[in-house]
């Protein structure tokens, strides 16, 4: 049996999670959290099997720049494949309407 998930009513919107004080906290605890894993590197050494992996914080600035490379990528590949907002035209189907043949 599956456990009753929560609604909200959208009206109202007064879900823990869209109030902006708890967002906030949210986005303090997370960057403390990150804080920390970075500065757990003083702690404990990190050996990897190429010399660039030893370098300070390198889990946080490499995903961050991969990050960065993956979202310019995406706006890359969405300008390469969008389409005319007139694609879907009735126009596009030799002026008939619907299609369906």
């Amino acid at each position: 049996m599956l456990p009753e998930v929560p609604r909200v009513d959208p009206a109202t919107e007064d879900h823990w999670l869209t109030r902006p004080v708890t967002v906030r906290r949210l986005w303090w605890l997370l960057g403390a959290v990150l804080l920390l894993t970075v500065l757990a590197q003083f702690a404990i050494p990190v050996k990897g099997k190429f010399p660039l992996e030893g370098t300070f914080a390198f889990g946080a600035w490499y995903g961050f720049v991969c990050c960065v490379a993956m979202v310019l990528a995406a706006r890359v590949l969405g300008w390469w494949l969008k389409r005319p907002e007139t694609y879907y035209d009735a126009t596009d189907n030799g002026g008939e309407e619907g299609g369906d043949a």
